[in-house]
């Protein structure tokens, strides 16, 4: 089953990568300059259309939860890029050098998925894709707290674990939604 869902993670954050390729050759890196509650509201918004597109039976946007749950991995990748980087007053990445910088945080975050995978056994395969969402939700809050608490924590892990964290929930929603 492991490799089974290695496979599917890079399929699935293939199409994540080739989004956020095209979106830096539309835009540049022009994201650079968003402070990181800035891209935690962003998340934050998408999570909560996701939750409002599974309880509602009426939709008046034609989008999605898939391309919301892509917007929630692409948004963390570049929270985690901030938080390496910091925040700047103007674009200041390339193509070339954004691509290895959201490479590195997703092979990163993908090892933390097979650690935590083994460990928990696959357990997120018996978990329903609205159980996901608000455990997105809930990373989100957590990551507003500690935001307010000007990054501290006294014994929980930090701001760039739980993005780490919805990326994963988020690819493993997309895994459901494809396959269901």
């Amino acid at each position: 089953m492991a490799i089974e869902t290695s496979y599917h993670y890079d399929q699935i954050t293939s199409k994540c990568r080739d989004l956020f390729e095209n979106k830096m050759k539309d835009y540049g890196s022009a994201w650079r300059i968003l402070r990181l509650s800035s891209l935690t509201d962003q998340i934050f918004i998408k999570a909560q259309r996701i939750r409002g597109l599974q309880t509602n039976k009426e939709r008046k946007v034609d989008e999605g939860q898939f391309s919301e749950f892509i917007g929630i991995i692409n948004y963390s990748i570049m929270s985690l890029i901030q938080i390496e980087k910091g925040v700047v007053e103007s674009p200041d990445l390339n193509l070339n050098d954004a691509l290895k910088l959201y490479d590195k945080h997703l092979s990163t975050t993908k090892s933390l998925m097979e650690a935590k995978n083994h460990d928990y056994g696959e357990a997120w395969r018996d978990m329903r894709v609205s159980s996901l969402t608000d455990l997105i939700i809930q990373k989100i809050l957590r990551i507003k707290q500690i935001e307010d608490n000007k990054g501290k924590t006294l014994v929980s892990e930090g701001i760039d674990a739980n993005y780490q964290d919805m990326i994963n929930y988020s690819v493993f929603a997309l895994i459901h939604l494809e396959n269901s």
